[in-house]
């Protein structure tokens, strides 16, 4: 047997026979340098300032959610506080904004605010509502006027043939 010394100074006994070689399945890999990735300073900027921006994006899309929700109470007048008052809206808006970072094109950066319009889809749908309206009151006026158009044409070939046949 031999003796191995641990740290405190006890003596490990360990069976060590010489007619069976221990199988060896895995080579010990000599020590290396921990590779640590490096990233510079401004690849850690502008990662920052893509993610605050995105978080940006998420928080106006999360704002604006909150806004068609309360819309959808407003109109269905389910909301037990809007009951008592019919005409009271369950949110207000004031103008708000969130954090944006922008680049500037000495690539330098500034961090700012952009507003988020709440009320930009209504006017959207407005507009569309309105572009709408005055097409179809394109299409029907002329229909209206083909229609007057070749009644006109009949109306005058009929009397016309009237005309013809009472002369004769």
């Amino acid at each position: 047997m031999k003796k191995i010394l641990d740290t405190d100074k006890k003596p490990i006994l360990l069976k060590v026979s010489l007619l069976q070689p221990t199988p060896v399945t895995t080579a010990i890999v000599p020590l290396q340098p921990q590779q640590e990735k490096i990233i510079s300073e401004r690849e850690r900027l502008i990662t920052q300032v893509e993610r605050i921006n995105q978080m940006a994006g998420e928080l106006e899309a999360a704002i604006l959610e909150l806004k068609a929700i309360a819309n959808t109470l407003n109109s269905q007048k389910r909301y037990p506080l809007l009951k008592k008052e019919l005409g009271k809206q369950i949110c207000q808006y004031f103008a708000i904004s969130v954090p944006w970072v922008k680049r500037k094109p000495d690539e330098s950066f500034i961090l700012t605010t952009r507003k988020v319009d709440l009320f930009r889809a209504e006017r959207e749908a407005a507009l569309l509502a309105q572009q709408l309206r005055q097409q179809t009151k394109k299409r029907l006026a002329s229909q209206r006027h083909r229609k007057n158009k070749n009644g006109a044409e009949t109306d005058t070939r009929h009397l016309c043939k009237k005309a013809l046949v009472n002369k004769s």
